[in-house]
């Protein structure tokens, strides 16, 4: 079925679409055009009514009590809220959906996904720049960039096509890509997941499906993604900086390997830390049917990363100043400061999203030179890193800030020529501002307004 075909058998049917937000604006643009009435579902669509009111066939429940009643022959459901808020106001036979699973079911091409608690942006986005680089046309999208389903007409069988697809978008996923990567699982968005057994059975089921993936690429190094691979019926490929690995890529004495051949020294990777080399291994792993090996290296050679991720803001009287907004889990924060050869002065905090700091706390002793905490989680982390065993306060002192620029600028004020300052949160930034991308392009501002 094409998306014409798609689009004509929704004609005439009750169809309801819950969130108006940047995932579903597109889908709920086209079936307006189209002349499909559609109901739309939202708290607050804000500015967004007006546009969608000027193409007609959009009605609205706005309010507490617009999730009461989803009696629909077909319900779009946004990303961003757990399908089990939605079930008691289903009816009795409603088929409950997605934008990205209509996607999956109209996208002509193969399709290269990538999930994971860490990494999935940066090896989602080298995946495609790879593929790019090697003649093919490319489409990206999922949780990064534009949804794709409106775009699913422009895109020809011989495309590839490049998603991130995050736990919430996977959780009542029913088809397979053609390559599946799980970069890693750790804990991660516990507030809204019901339990990490949960969190997990999300991301299994990028593969784990009536019709598996022909291929499946896994980090070789993680406890959880590790124990996936009995239950891998295509081809498994590894990626591991710990071991050799018969299919996919490894690390061994500073040269990455794949299949077994030497691809390239790791020093060579343009953007900076080993999680950066593991998330270029995944994408080696996931790219080797589709690119010759002369394309992986040229991107890692040259490609300067993704906004947000250890991005380079700016160096001011021999302060390097680093935006790794991205960082929204403990892991990620680990993986920034260990990119690093000397110890940081760090900025943290944010929304709590019941993630222990335990295992963070220990590091930034190894790691962390002055520690700045703003946001809901700031007591937290602050807690677990004076409670953590050898804990010096004079090799790390803390401090905790209730104004965002306030601990910007006073990390800024202790901040010595050769330091590095860098924002990694490990929380997400929904306390104080509407993303990762928001609170990153607030730091840079800051950043860029302090007098030389």
């Amino acid at each position: 079925m094409n998306l014409n075909e798609y689009l004509e058998s929704l004609r005439g049917r009750r169809i309801g679409v819950v969130g108006a937000g940047v995932s579903n604006l597109p889908l709920i643009r086209l079936l307006a055009e189209r002349g499909i009435d559609v109901t739309v579902h939202d708290k607050s669509p804000g500015a967004r009514r007006a546009e969608l009111d000027a193409l007609g066939h959009v009605e609205w429940v706005l309010g507490e009590g617009y999730l009461d009643k989803l009696d629909y022959d077909l319900l779009f459901r946004t990303p961003g809220l757990h399908p089990d808020k939605l079930r008691p106001g289903l009816g009795e036979n409603t088929v409950l959906t997605s934008e990205m699973e209509a996607f999956f079911e109209l996208c002509p091409c193969p399709i290269l996904a990538v999930t994971g608690s860490d990494g999935k942006t940066t090896t989602t986005t080298v995946i495609s720049e790879i593929l790019k680089a090697s003649g093919h046309r490319v489409w990206l999208g999922g949780n990064i960039g534009a949804p794709l389903l409106d775009r699913a007409g422009d895109i020809r069988p011989e495309d590839l096509c490049v998603l991130e697809l995050s736990s919430f978008q996977l959780m009542t996923m029913k088809k397979a890509p053609r390559v599946a990567v799980v970069t890693n699982v750790s804990p991660n968005h516990l507030d809204v997941h019901k339990d990490m057994a949960e969190y997990v059975t999300a991301k299994r089921n990028i593969f784990d499906q009536a019709v598996q993936p022909e291929t499946v690429v896994l980090n070789a190094d993680n406890e959880i993604t590790c124990s996936f691979a009995p239950e891998i019926k295509g081809e498994l490929r590894l990626f591991s900086r710990r071991e050799r690995v018969e299919r996919g890529a490894y690390l061994e004495n500073g040269t990455v390997y794949l299949d077994g051949e030497a691809l390239m020294p790791a020093e060579d990777i343009l953007i900076p830390g080993l999680h950066n080399v593991e998330n270029y291994m995944a994408a080696f792993a996931a790219t080797r049917d589709f690119a010759p090996r002369e394309a992986m290296v040229q991107v890692a050679r040259s490609f300067p990363g993704v906004p947000h991720r250890i991005e380079l803001v700016r160096t001011l009287r021999g302060v390097r100043y680093y935006n790794d907004s991205i960082a929204s889990s403990p892991t990620r924060t680990i993986a920034g400061l260990r990119s690093f050869r000397q110890k940081v002065i760090l900025i943290a905090g944010g929304h709590d999203k019941l993630v222990p700091f335990d295992t963070l706390a220990k590091e930034m002793q190894e790691h962390v030179k002055a520690l700045f905490l703003v946001g809901e989680t700031a007591e937290k982390i602050r807690g677990a890193v004076v409670s953590a065993p050898g804990y010096d306060p004079e090799a790390l002192p803390v401090a905790v800030y209730d104004d965002f620029g306030q601990t910007v600028r006073a990390a800024a004020a202790a901040a010595r020529e050769g330091d590095v300052v860098i924002l990694s949160p490990a929380c997400s930034s929904f306390d104080r501002f509407k993303n990762f991308a928001e609170r990153g392009e607030t730091f840079r501002g800051i950043v860029m307004q302090l007098e030389g």
